[in-house]
């Protein structure tokens, strides 16, 4: 079945670093998110006639996380990473102006923090820390573990509220001394009881590395783990769903 399209209006717009824009959207019907509880909520923002999609067709659309969709008010809200003229989607944000539209489609998702976990592990960079944002207001202000987000630099860091139990961690690529998530991720204290992880960024550092640390070599069950790659460095998003494919059929081969 297709999933819904929602046409978006811009309202608002808002620069929370250098490289992250946040776009404030209204519309008359956001009823496709009525039953929508994941905290990974996302949709595929669709740059080109929405009509394609009724013909077959697969117009140019990027996969973005929505951010508080309040379906009384009709409001939700989009963080776009920018770098600068590159790419389609954060070119549009960073010159949209209220009174621009976009349709969505979605939304999808797939993971929220689950309350019964003795712990929480959120990994991610830019990509992810919309959904990393969300996980963390749905938890309860008690709740442990550690986060730890990868960004270009001190400037790039973003207001983060976090429970009182829970480490935040920020990584700056441009550090001479920089650790990447995988490092990052093997250094953490492992705290006891049963963690609940969600994992999510550049495909290879995500994918190779630190999957196969958290599932093997840590033995979590796959059930309690959410991590697959948001973008893949190189690729568009058309090729990284290409590249996505084949990792997966490699993996069924093996």
């Amino acid at each position: 079945m297709s999933k819904p399209l929602t046409l978006l209006t811009v309202t608002a717009s808002e620069r929370l670093s250098p490289g992250m824009v946040r776009l404030r959207f209204h519309s008359d019907d956001l009823s496709a998110f009525a039953e929508s509880t994941f905290t990974d909520r996302y949709v595929k923002l669709v740059f080109g006639d929405p009509a394609a999609l009724d013909r077959g067709e697969r117009p140019v659309m990027r996969t973005y996380t929505a951010l508080d969709p309040d379906t009384d008010a009709g409001t939700v809200a989009i963080d776009f990473v920018v770098h600068g003229d590159s790419g389609v989607a954060g070119p549009w944000a960073a010159a949209a102006q209220p009174g621009d539209t976009i349709t969505a489609r979605g939304p999808g998702g797939g993971y929220a923090p689950d309350r019964d976990a003795s712990w929480h592990l959120l990994i991610g960079d830019e990509a992810a820390l919309p959904a990393i944002r969300q996980a963390l207001a749905t938890l309860p202000s008690d709740a442990a573990g550690h986060v730890v987000i990868e960004v270009e630099s001190a400037a790039h860091q973003q207001d983060l509220p976090v429970p009182a139990e829970m480490s935040l961690t920020w990584l700056h690529r441009s550090a001479p001394d920089h650790r990447d998530l995988e490092a990052a991720t093997r250094r953490l204290d492992w705290l006891p009881g049963r963690v609940h992880a969600f994992v999510h960024g550049e495909a290879q550092v995500v994918m190779h590395g630190i999957r196969p640390y958290l599932l093997k070599e840590r033995g979590l069950p796959r059930a309690d783990v959410s991590i697959s790659g948001y973008w893949r460095q190189g690729r568009t998003e058309e090729t990284f769903r290409q590249w996505k494919a084949e990792l997966a059929a490699a993996e069924g081969d093996a």
